[in-house]
């Protein structure tokens, strides 16, 4: 085959490093714009980029010419660069080393673009490490040593 065909549909999850330190709901919009951006820049392409002053959910398609691990420590890093430079209460922020990293099938792309959507309404009941706990029972995840997800 002369050419490689290849489309990896991924949502992604990631936490920030300090509880103390979370991004404002005004700032939020903003974020996951730039956040869309720095995905593109890289040539993956985002349906939808959301989640909660916490935590970011973003439903991408990860660039054939990048792993997985270079994609995610990129967005994160030039993320995190940005935010900090929003305002200066932002100055010790950063994410959580890990992250998730889920695949998502083409027929449910529009399931996960609901989720995503609705992270609000979600997170009135459940929390984020009850989230996290769900995708890992989902995907079926070994949860070394069973402790929190989000440590």
């Amino acid at each position: 085959m002369p050419n490689s065909l290849v489309k990896i549909n991924v949502h992604l999850v990631f936490h920030v490093k300090y509880n103390g330190v979370t991004i404002a709901h005004d700032d939020l919009p903003r974020t996951f714009e730039y956040i869309g951006g720095i995905v593109r820049s890289l040539g993956g392409m985002s349906f939808i980029i959301g989640g909660r002053p916490d935590h970011i959910h973003a439903l991408i398609s990860v660039p054939p010419t990048m792993a997985l691990a270079d994609f995610v420590r990129t967005v994160k890093a030039k993320s995190s660069r940005w935010i900090k430079g929003i305002a200066p209460k932002y100055s010790s922020f950063a994410w959580q080393e890990g992250y998730g990293a889920f695949s998502v099938s083409p027929s449910s792309l529009p399931k996960v673009v609901s989720y995503i959507t609705n992270q609000e309404e979600h997170h009135r009941y459940k929390s984020m490490n009850e989230e996290m706990e769900m995708f890992v029972k989902a995907y079926n995840i070994e949860n070394e040593g069973g402790s929190s997800i989000l440590q």
